[in-house]
């Protein structure tokens, strides 16, 4: 489990990179639901990497 919002932030982005190697490879077929799918999964991802206020409160 992640100690502090800069660790959680590495973790989030390794996800994003993940979903858009996949996005990549599934573009190259039809694989719509796939694609979809992964859309959606990079929203959550980037809805809390980008997120305000901080994750903790009182620490940098």
């Amino acid at each position: 489990m992640p100690n502090n919002e800069k660790e959680l932030n590495c973790y989030l982005l390794d996800q994003l990179e993940l979903i858009e190697r996949l996005e990549m490879i599934a573009q190259g077929g039809d694989n719509d639901a796939v694609l979809e799918q992964l859309a959606l999964e990079k929203k959550f991802v980037e809805r809390k990497l980008y997120q305000k206020p901080p994750l903790v409160n009182g620490q940098q």
